[in-house]
C-alpha cells in the first residue's frame, strides 16, 4: 500500500515527537548507526522475523515481534521487501540467539530505513524489548505509533491495544508478547517486588512486575515506579499468569507514559 500524504504527515509527526522524547544526554546511536554486523544476500524467508541468507546464516530481526494472526501477511510483507536483495546487518554485537539465528537490524540496499522500521510502519509486527540504543527504540516506537495512528495492519481493530481493565481478555493473551494499556490504580512492593497494580483485586487483576534488581535503570532514565500511580502507561512484553493476569518488567524499555515528557 502507498502512503498518503496525511499518512506519510502522521508518520513524520510521531518521529519527531518520539525523538523529542528521550532522556537527554549524550548522542545515541540509532539503529542504523550501530556497528555494522556484515552484509549477504536474502535466499529465504524462514518465519516472520527470521531470514536465511545465501551463506547459510540465519538472522533474526532484532527488536521487534510478530503477531500470529497476523503471521502470512507479515511474512509476505518481509518476502516483497527483502528475498533476493542484498542486505547489510547492524547490532550491538553478532553472538547468536539459543537457535543459532543473529540478531540484527536489517538494511536493504539503497534503503534509508531498516526493514523492521518499515514493517512497523506498515502494522506488521509489534516494537520488542531488549533494545539497548535509545534512539533506536525511539525510532522503532514512533514507526509503531505512525501505524497504530493510521490504524494500519494489526492496528486496524481496536482490539490490537488490550485494555488493562478487560482482565478476561488480557488473560486469553497469556503466553504471547502484548502491547496492554491503563491505569495504575496502586504501586505496592513485596519481596523484593515492586507490583504497578491495574485493579483493586490483587489476586485476579492484571499487574505489571518490576525486579528491585532493575530499579537502576528507571532511576538512570530520571523515574521511579512509585511516580506512576495514577499515571496511565503502556506496557508490552509477555503475559504470565499468575494470580492473575502479569507482565514481568525486565527492561525499563517496557514502559511507555503515553503523553508524557518521559520515554525510556
Amino acid at each position: 500500500m502507498i502512503a498518503t500524504n496525511s499518512q506519510r504527515g502522521v508518520g513524520l509527526c510521531a518521529t519527531i515527537a518520539a525523538l523529542l522524547l528521550i532522556t537527554s544526554g549524550a548522542a545515541r546511536a540509532a539503529c542504523i548507526d550501530l556497528p555494522s554486523q556484515g552484509e549477504g544476500v536474502v535466499a529465504a524467508i524462514q518465519d516472520a522475523r527470521s531470514l536465511r541468507l545465501d551463506d547459510g546464516r540465519e538472522i533474526r530481526l532484532a527488536g521487534v515481534e510478530a503477531e500470529a494472526a497476523h503471521r502470512g501477511e507479515t511474512i509476505a510483507a518481509l518476502s516483497l521487501r527483502a528475498l533476493g536483495r542484498r542486505i547489510t546487518l547492524h547490532g550491538a554485537d553478532d553472538a547468536p540467539d539459543r537457535y543459532g539465528r543473529q540478531p540484527a537490524f536489517v538494511f536493504v540496499e539503497g534503503e534509508a530505513r531498516s526493514l523492521q522500521d518499515e514493517l512497523l510502519e506498515a502494522g506488521q509486527l509489534l516494537v520488542g524489548v531488549g533494545i539497548a540504543a535509545t534512539d533506536c527504540r525511539a525510532e522503532l516506537l514512533a514507526a509503531e505509533a505512525a501505524a497504530r495512528d493510521a490504524r494500519r495492519g494489526l492496528w486496524a481493530v481496536d482490539a490490537a491495544l488490550k485494555n488493562a481493565e478487560n482482565v478476561d481478555d488480557v488473560l486469553s493473551r497469556v503466553g504471547r508478547f502484548s502491547v496492554i494499556e491503563g491505569r495504575i490504580l496502586s504501586v505496592r512492593e513485596a519481596g523484593g517486588t515492586i507490583f504497578l497494580n491495574f485493579g483493586r483485586r490483587w489476586t485476579r487483576d492484571f499487574a505489571v512486575t518490576i525486579s528491585r534488581r532493575i530499579l537502576g535503570s528507571f532511576e538512570a532514565a530520571g523515574i521511579s515506579p512509585k511516580s506512576l500511580e495514577n499515571k496511565r502507561i503502556r506496557v508490552r512484553g509477555w503475559v504470565e499468569r499468575r494470580s492473575g493476569p502479569q507482565i514481568a518488567v525486565r527492561d525499563v524499555g517496557q514502559i511507555e507514559v503515553p503523553g508524557a515528557h518521559w520515554r525510556p
